[in-house]
């Protein structure tokens, strides 16, 4: 079965070569990433003596999940050494940013290959390896049985859908998860869907993203901005907009949407200096949503542009559409909004991470595509702390747009929602201290 689980994954990987060329000639990626996605990691993440635990994020938003569990662990398995692993460039750059002082090392996570994952294993000789979500990788879970590596996934997940695709491949399945150690998901419905695939040791914990680390220390909204969301707004002036709108995460498709819909909000009486704010969530795609703002005639800046003499700071300030083309900033603006939409949900993505402008009580606006984040737009949704609009075909768009006039106009209801919003997200704090909890007592 293993046999013809990696001959399926050979195949796939020739077939989708070309597609691996190509964005690594258009955009640059992967071919950085290559020789450590093959098992061959940098001398500097050898064994030092130290037990080693390595943490796997596939890419931002579950980095941003794993920081305030990394702090917790750290406390717990002082002398320990920590490596983390992502699979995307992003979660990439964003690991490599926040490495000082928080752990001991970033690599890309290997290919799912025997050989990658046995020299990888071989290079860094983990005792401990925590995986978050449900990034099940058949070789590499079996290999690290046979070596008696402890392996752990957090705020694991399994949707109806994957579920249902798991089902199909119920044997391999199996294997794999017979090969983990503890897995800990997020609600019990993930923990029944993972005990009827297989699974044995479970755990419920709650969902690691509900702990934002924003929330510890400053607490937003009544925080002061960071010195990163204070020099945004001395370059394009967010904190005297009196209508922003912040479009984070935003996926093709859904930038032609908002352009539609600020040119109908900007048509609405009081509405007229309505701004907009759209961070895209691939990098590769800046430059091409560049594009888009500019065929639509709106006044616009960059914020990669910004390195630049007074006079385009001042015609920055007046831009009526700004784009973030950067990386790790989107929360730091959040602050300055008036309505934040997360992307990838308009169009059949699955959704973005609702937490971050909850955690600024802002009202949010949503999209019918939130699969990858069922459980906590629902219980947004529950509490009336998010405006999701419906899968109407081609009223949906007409719907969104209302939705956001209608909170642009009602600011009373606009500040309701976000203050709901921002108490459920302090009464599901608290999965982090369980999970640190569920691994600690594993490791007895």
């Amino acid at each position: 079965m293993y046999l013809l689980y990696s001959f399926i994954l050979s195949l796939l990987f020739a077939l989708l070569l070309p597609y691996f060329l190509y964005q690594a000639l258009r955009h640059g990626k992967y071919a950085g990433s290559f020789r450590e996605r093959l098992g061959r990691l940098p001398a500097g993440l050898g064994n030092d003596g130290r037990p080693t635990l390595w943490i796997h994020a596939v890419s931002v938003g579950e980095f941003l999940a794993a920081r305030p569990l990394v702090d917790s662990i750290r406390e717990e398995f002082a002398g320990w050494r920590i490596l983390v692993s992502t699979t995307t460039l992003t979660g990439q750059r964003l690991a490599r940013e926040h490495q000082p002082g928080r752990f001991d090392g970033v690599c890309y996570f290997p290919f799912d290959w025997m050989f990658s994952v046995r020299r990888a294993l071989d290079h860094i000789a983990p005792s401990l390896v925590i995986i978050l979500e449900t990034e099940l990788w058949p070789n590499f879970l079996r290999e690290c049985r046979r070596r008696q590596i402890v392996t752990i996934i957090t705020n694991g997940r399994i949707s109806p859908r994957s579920f249902a695709r798991y089902r199909r491949v119920s044997g391999l399945i199996k294997r794999t998860l017979e090969s983990l150690s503890l897995l800990v998901m997020q609600t019990e419905a993930d923990a029944e869907r993972a005990r009827a695939l297989g699974a044995s040791a479970v755990r419920v914990c709650g969902n690691l993203k509900y702990d934002v680390p924003m929330l510890d220390g400053a607490l937003p909204p009544t925080g002061s901005p960071s010195p990163v969301a204070s020099e945004i707004d001395r370059q394009f002036a967010l904190s005297t907009s009196p209508q922003l709108i912040v479009a984070g995460s935003t996926a093709p498709g859904e930038e032609q949407i908002m352009l539609a819909a600020l040119t109908e909000i900007r048509c609405q009486r009081g509405l007229e200096s309505a701004r907009l704010l759209v961070a895209p969530r691939h990098p590769e795609r800046f430059n091409e949503v560049a594009s888009l703002i500019a065929a639509s005639g709106f006044r616009y800046a960059r914020r990669s542009a910004m390195q630049a003499p007074a006079p385009a700071i001042a015609a920055a300030q007046d831009a009526e559409i700004i784009l973030l083309d950067t990386i790790g900033e989107l929360a730091a603006v959040y602050c300055f909004a008036s309505i934040v939409f997360v992307g990838g949900s308009l169009v059949p993505r699955g959704g973005h991470n609702i937490i971050e402008p909850a955690a600024f009580a802002r009202p949010i606006i949503v999209g019918p595509h939130t699969e990858n984040f069922r459980q906590i737009v629902a219980d947004f949704a529950e509490a009336d702390a998010v405006v999701q609009v419906p899968a109407t075909g081609e009223d949906m768009v007409g719907a969104f747009t209302q939705a956001l006039i209608r909170l642009l106009t009602d600011n009373q209801a606009a500040q309701a929602m976000g203050v709901r919003a921002r108490q459920i997200l302090l009464m599901n704090r608290g999965a982090t201290r369980c999970t640190v909890a569920a691994i600690c007592e594993r490791m007895r």
